[in-house]
Formats: structure tokens, sequence, C-alpha cells
């Protein structure tokens, strides 16, 4: 008889003392309420809880990526752009992640959006394009900040994307297309200049040194007679350019 009752007792305990067993992986940790009063963060490993007493809500401390839906957002300069972007954030602590806040991903997923909206309505587009870094820097310590009490670390905020209007960036394309034939021609008016300043100084050289002339005439010959081609040379004395030079001269 005491054997019959004992069957049932002892499977209630087994039962019992299965449901109090909670396992926790090494990223989890487990925020436990006791008659709906904070009594501690748990794990990992094995912990035990007292069904109908006990509550525990289970918190991962590995980092989450947060997708930012696409915001429509007008930059500083009234340039209608639509811009994507990434959070990285962590939980480090728990007990701030459940009791400071409702759903801490929902909370951080809508400040994200609002942040990212008002920060890059602050930009102007030529900022906004080229000074990424700078950027992403601003919107995660504006995010961290917030995010704090809520016992969120974000550790990095990243704009993926910036689409502007078609006629935006035909305009950005011409700009840089003329921007590119205005270094091209400093640059070969440049190249003009310098070639002028060196032959001035080469004329002054020769100028100085009657045999220079004719050593340079013998140099064109020689490289006029390397080229395969059917040039016919007529040489004209020296003597004949010397004396028209010395007329010049007088």
């Amino acid at each position: 008889m005491m054997i019959g009752l004992m069957f049932p007792i002892i499977a209630i305990v087994i039962v019992f003392a299965f449901s109090c067993i909670r396992v926790l992986n090494e990223y989890e940790r487990g925020v436990v309420l006791t008659l709906g009063r904070f009594s501690g963060v748990k794990g990992p490993g094995i912990i035990f809880l007292v069904p109908g007493v006990q509550q525990m809500f289970r918190i991962s401390t590995r980092v989450m990526v947060l997708d930012v839906p696409p915001q429509d957002i007008m930059t500083r300069d009234n340039v209608s752009s639509r811009v994507t972007a990434v959070v990285y954030f962590r939980v480090i602590d728990p007990k701030s992640a459940v009791l400071n806040v409702e759903n801490y991903m929902y909370a951080t997923s809508q400040l994200a959006q609002t942040t990212l909206r008002s920060a890059l309505g602050q930009q102007e587009l030529d900022d906004l394009l080229a000074n990424r870094d700078k950027i992403n820097k601003n919107l995660q310590e504006i995010l961290d900040q917030h995010t704090e009490p809520w016992g969120i670390k974000v550790a990095s905020v990243e704009v993926k994307n910036v689409d502007i209007p078609q006629d935006m960036q035909r305009a950005m394309a011409k700009q840089a297309e003329a921007e590119r034939e205005r270094r091209a021609k400093v640059i070969h008016a440049e190249g003009e200049f310098q070639a002028s300043q060196k032959l001035a100084d080469a004329a002054k050289i020769i100028g100085t040194e009657p045999a220079a002339i004719q050593l340079r005439y013998l140099q064109t010959l020689t490289e006029i007679a390397t080229e395969k081609n059917s040039t016919t040379l007529f040489p004209i004395p020296i003597d004949m350019i010397s004396m028209f030079m010395k007329k010049l001269d007088k």
C-alpha cells in the first residue's frame, strides 16, 4: 500500500524538480523576478527556479545587428535622399534591459530611425557623401548616450547607402566632368609655360655659343636619318646661316 503511494509522489517530485531546472548558454543571462520583485541576474549554466513564484527573462549578451529601414531625409541644402544604415550593439546590463525598457530591441530600432533622420538632416549632401566616417561616429555617440540607461552599448553605426534623385546624379556627373576638364586645361597650360621657359633658357645658351648651333643642326640631321622614310635632305652650309645671323645682329 505504501509502495503504491510512493510512486506517484516520486513522479510528482521528479516532474517538479525538472520544471525548476533552467539551462543558460555561455552568452545568456537570466534576470529573475521573485513574486514580481527583482532578485538577481543568474547564469550561465544550470539554475533553479520555483515554478509559480519566480520568473526568468533570457537576455543575450552577444553583439546584435539591427538593420535600420530606409529613411527619407531632407539635407540642409534641400536635397531629398533615402538613407539606409545598420547598428551593432550588445546588452551589457541585463537588469536595466529588462526593468528600464519594455522591449529594448524595438526601442533601439525606433531610436535609430529617428536619430538617423534628425542627424543626417543637419548635414549637407557633399558632407553626407564625403564624410561618412565622421557621420557614423556622430550617430554612434548619440545612440550610445540615449541607450545607456537601457543597459545597451552601441558598438558602431554604419550608413550603408545614400540614394539621391536621378536629376541630382546627372547634375553631379556634369559638375565632375567640368571639374576634370578644368584640371586638364590647367595642367596643359602649366606644361606649355614650363616648356616655354626651358626653350628660352636653351636659346640663351645657344646664343652665347656659336658652335652650339652647328652641333644642334648636325644632331637634327642624325635624328631624321635614323627614321625609315623618304625624306630628302638638302644640307645648307653653316657659313651661309652665320652670315644671315650676323646681318640680323647688326
